[in-house]
C-alpha cells in the first residue's frame, strides 16, 4: 500500500506544478480528494483477498467403483487414511463395473475399481486406461430362501443355475453390465442357456439393492461373499453351491490415461494405486472381517516388502 500511495503522490506533485497560483487551492482539494477516495477504494475488503483465498484446496481424486466394493464395508475402511496422507478427497461414484469402465473412457473418473478380467484388457487395450492393478479377490456364490423350494442346495453353481432354469424358479439377475451380471452371463453361457423363462427377472440395480429385492421376492441370485457377508444378518437368503470352479472374483484399480483425458489428477490415481498395493494395505485387507470371515483375499502381499 505505501507503494501505490507513493505512486499516487508523485502524480500529484507532477500535476501541481502545472496548475496556474490562483487554482492551487481548488485543484489540491480536489486532487487529495481523488487520492483519499483511490485509496479507500484499493483498501476495501473486496479489493484485499481474503485469508480463505490463500487456503490450498483439496485435490479432488474421482473413484468410479463397482458396488459390490461399497456395499462390502472395505472402501469405509481403507479410504480414510488415503485422505489424510495425500490431503485429498475421494468423490466414489459408485456403479456397476459396466458403468464405470464408461466413466473411465468418458474422463469423468480419474480411476475405477472393478471386477471383470475380460472387460479391463478390452478398456486397456483400447488405450483407455494407463496402469492396471489387480489387487484381491474373493468369490461368487449363489444366495437363495433358506428352505430352498428349488431343492439345488450342495451342489456346484453350474449344477445349480441349470435346474433352477428347467424348474423355472424365481431368478433375480442383475442386469445392469456390473461386473457380477457379466459372471453370471459367463455362466449361463457356459450351460447354453438363454435365461429367459417366465420367472427369471432383472433388478438393474447394485448389488446391496439386488440382495435386498432378492430377499423380498424369496428369488435366487448371484452375489459375491463380500456383499453377502455385509448384508447377512439383513435378509434371510442363504449360500447354496458347493465350492465351485470358475467362481473368483478378481477386483483390480485402473488409472485412466491422461493421453485421452488431460483434465485428470493422473498423479494422485497413481498414488491410489500405489497405496492398495501397499504391504500395509494388503494388510488391512486380508484383516478386513465380519462375523469370522475374511471377505476378500489379498493378491499382491507376497510381493510387498
Amino acid at each position: 500500500m505505501t507503494l501505490r500511495f507513493s505512486k499516487t503522490f508523485s502524480v500529484y506533485q507532477r500535476v501541481e506544478s502545472m496548475i496556474h497560483p490562483n487554482q492551487h487551492r481548488t485543484a489540491f482539494n480536489i486532487l487529495w480528494l481523488c487520492l483519499l477516495v483511490l485509496t479507500l477504494v484499493l483498501t476495501s475488503p473486496g479489493c484485499t483477498p481474503a485469508p480463505s483465498d490463500f487456503v490450498k484446496k483439496k485435490q479432488v481424486l474421482r473413484l468410479a467403483t463397482t458396488t459390490s466394493a461399497r456395499d462390502s464395508g472395505l472402501l469405509d475402511v481403507l479410504l480414510p487414511e488415503f485422505e489424510r496422507e495425500n490431503d485429498c478427497r475421494i468423490d466414489v461414484i459408485a456403479v456397476g463395473t459396466g458403468a464405470a469402465i464408461q466413466l473411465g473412457s468418458s474422463g469423468d473418473a480419474d480411476a475405477i475399481l472393478v471386477h471383470a478380467r475380460h472387460a479391463e484388457q478390452r478398456f486397456m487395450s483400447a488405450g483407455y486406461g494407463s496402469r492396471r492393478e489387480e489387487f484381491m479377490k474373493n468369490e461368487f456364490v449363489i444366495l437363495g430362501p433358506a428352505d430352498d423350494p428349488a431343492n439345488v442346495k450342495g451342489r456346484s453353481a453350474r449344477q445349480i443355475l441349470s435346474m433352477l432354469s428347467s424348474k423355472n424358479q424365481r431368478f433375480l439377475s442383475r442386469g445392469d453390465e456390473s461386473g457380477t451380471h457379466q459372471k453370471e452371463r459367463e455362466l449361463w453361457a457356459g450351460l447354453n442357456i438363454e435365461p429367459a423363462w417366465e420367472n427369471f427377472m432383472e433388478s438393474g440395480q447394485g448389488m446391496g439393492a439386488t440382495l435386498t429385492m432378492a430377499d423380498e421376492t424369496r428369488a435366487y441370485v448371484l452375489c459375491d461373499m463380500g456383499t453377502y457377508l455385509n448384508f447377512r444378518d439383513r435378509i434371510e437368503l442363504a449360500p447354496l453351491n458347493s465350492p465351485s470352479a470358475g467362481l473368483d472374483n478378481h477386483y483390480s484399480c485402473i488409472v485412466v490415461n491422461p493421453d485421452r483425458h488431460s483434465h485428470l489428477t493422473t498423479n494422485l490415481a497413481n498414488s491410489f494405486a500405489d497405496y492398495l498395493i501397499s504391504r500395509s494395505v494388503q494388510q488391512k485387507i486380508a484383516r478386513y472381517q465380519l462375523h469370522g470371515f475374511s471377505l476378500f483375499t489379498p493378491t499382491r502381499l507376497a510381493e510387498t516388502p
